[in-house]
This record gives C-alpha cells, structure tokens and sequence, in this order.
C-alpha cells in the first residue's frame, strides 16, 4: 500500500536534527559570553555585572559611548575575543541559516512527494476531519493497511497527527472543489467525513457527491434530525456517536457475553469484518451452490446473500445458487476479508 509504504519514513528525524542544530549554536553564544566575562573579571578586577555587560556590548558591536580603561593584558584579550567572535558569530549565523534553508526545503519536497503520491492512488479513502472521531477511523484504516488521505483545514494538527504517524494528509476545506479533487475524490472508494458542525459534514456531502455521483459517502451527525437533513444532501450512511454509543452500550447490558465474544475474537484474530462481494459472470462461484463453494475452509462465513431487486436471504440456505449479480455478505477476519477482496477485484479487471 502506497500509506503503508509512507508510514515507513521517520518524519521525526528532520526534528531531531534541527532541535540539536538549534541547541548547538545556542550552546556556543552562550559558552563565549561566559568565556568572555570569566576573562574580564579575572584580567580586570571588575565585578561579574560590569564584566558581562562589557562582554556584551563588546560582542554585539554596539560600541562605547566612553572608551573603558584596560589594562595591557584586558587589551590584548579583547582583541582575541573580538577576531574569534566574529569567526564564531559567522559561524552560528551559518548554521542557522542551513538549518533554516534544509527546514524549509525539507518540507516543501516532503509536500511534493507527498501531493504526487496521492494523485497516483486509486480506489482509497478520504476522511475529512482529523478530530477525535476522524482520528478513530484513520486508526482503523491503518490497521487494515487501507490507502486513505486526510483533509483537515488545522495544519497545526494535522502534522502534529498525521505527520508523526506517516498517513496522507492534505491542508485545506473539505467543502472545496479544489482540495477534494486533490484527494483524488474522482478515483477514490469511499469517503467520510466527521466535521464537528452538522452544517459542514452537509456541504461536504453535497461538493461530494457533485463530483463523484457514485461513490460511497459516511457522514457524522450529532442528532437524527441532523442525519435526516445529511441523508438527503446525498451521503449513503449517517452515523450518530451517540446513538451508536447508547446502542453499545445497551447490547453489553442484555447481552454481556456475547459482545465479550466479538471484543476478545476482534483483538484475537486481529479484527473481523463483514464484505460485500461482488459476483460477476468471470467469477469462479458463479452458478455453484453455497454448498459447493471453499468458503468455509478458508475461514469465511457466508452470512446474507441478496439477488437483484429481491430482499437479502439471511442466512442464505446451502442450496442456494450463487448467480451474476448477486451480493455476498462474508463474515471472517481482517486479513483473510482483505485477500478474498483482491481476488474478487482480478475478476472484475478480466471483465473489463
């Protein structure tokens, strides 16, 4: 995965680099000046207060209203001190300058590759707002080794999340033509946005679904009547957090041990999921009974299975035939889902 392969790279580094970069030169002002009013005080007899002030003055160059009284040795000294100060000054204001330079080349080819990557994705996901809940659904996504670009108008945030943890992101307002097309909206499989106003999940849904009419659109909602109005903006599915926190909840009073079931088998086999597939003519299953099928020794339930235009059998008896056209509900773990999905999308591309 074009996410996978970017997570790879260690963004903090640059970071590390520039904070050692930056405590380096500060180090060495810092050591001089000391340097500097140690050697005043000893060759002149003047207290630390006078000889940093002196040092201070001498080090900037601001220059002397009156010329201070030195002694021979407190002469010589300041000379050395004034020839190797500029040689040291020099030197820091380079290495500032570098480190300033490499900051901002670093990260303008970071957002070049970044940019060119995206536009090369296909069939990935779009999450619009990297809030509490937005963050939860790139976590998921991650896990699952899914290509996903994040668009989130709080830069700050966005690197602070996004950038530490190696996922796509793009800087900007979701409800603009522009950024969203950016994501790669045209290509993409699905998109999700999880805003916290109700009135910007409905004008990313709207921009959205302008450009891409065919593509699946989860939106967040804080009330149903707000769902209702986001439904017909055009997002497919409404998600509630607090209806569906409530609904949890209620499932683990009446029935604790069988949600138990599904948190221990999800951290267990490392999540399982429920699939869509798709069945076409080029299918291998295709015009055999479910009983004839390998589902089942490969760790996959079927689940539903719904033909066109009639209500999903569920579950589906061992004699039903699968057909073109028909779609598979499949229940098994992540990663077997996932394997399952690649070899559905090879038929798909034989057909076309």
């Amino acid at each position: 995965m074009f996410h996978m392969a970017f997570s790879n790279i260690d963004l903090s580094k640059p970071n590390r680099f520039a904070k050692v970069r930056a405590l380096r030169v500060i180090g060495l002002l810092f050591g001089f000046t000391i340097f500097g009013t140690v050697g005043i005080h000893l060759l002149e007899g003047i207290s630390w207060l006078d000889s940093l002030f002196f040092i201070v003055i001498t080090a900037t160059t601001v220059g002397y209203e009156l010329l201070p009284r030195l002694s021979d040795n407190g002469k010589i000294f300041i000379i050395f001190y004034l020839i190797f100060g500029l040689g040291i000054f020099t030197y820091s204001v380079s290495l500032l300058g570098q480190w300033i330079v490499r900051q901002q080349m670093s990260s303008m080819l970071e957002k070049r590759r970044m940019e060119k990557t995206i536009s090369k994705l296909d069939d990935h996901f779009i999450v619009c707002g990297i809030g509490r809940m937005g963050q939860s659904i790139c976590e998921y996504l991650h896990e699952r080794e899914k290509s996903f670009v994040v668009i989130d108008s709080n830069e700050e945030h966005l690197q602070a999340v996004c950038g530490e943890k190696g996922w796509y992101y793009i800087h900007g307002d979701a409800t603009d033509d522009f950024i969203l097309q950016s994501a790669g909206i045209d290509c993409a499989k699905s998109l999700a946005t999880a805003l916290p106003s109700d009135a910007a999940n409905v004008y990313v849904v709207l921009t959205a679904r302008m450009l891409n009419p065919d593509f699946q659109i989860i939106a967040r909602a804080s009330d149903d009547k707000a769902g209702e109005k986001i439904k017909h903006a055009g997002a497919n599915r409404v998600v509630s957090p607090f209806r569906s926190g409530a609904v949890k909840i209620a499932r683990f009073m009446i029935h604790p041990a069988v949600e138990d079931l599904v948190e221990v088998a999800s951290k267990n086999i490392g999540g399982f999921e429920v699939a869509d597939l798709q069945i076409n003519e080029a299918n291998p299953y295709c015009g055999k009974k479910l009983s004839e099928t390998d589902f089942s020794n490969k760790g996959i339930m079927i689940v539903g299975i719904c033909k066109p235009g009639h209500e999903p059998q569920m579950p589906p008896p061992s004699t039903t035939i699968i057909n073109a056209g028909d779609s598979i509900y499949a229940l098994g773990s992540s990663t077997i889902i996932n394997q399952l999905l690649e070899e559905f999308n090879d038929y798909v591309e034989v057909t076309a």
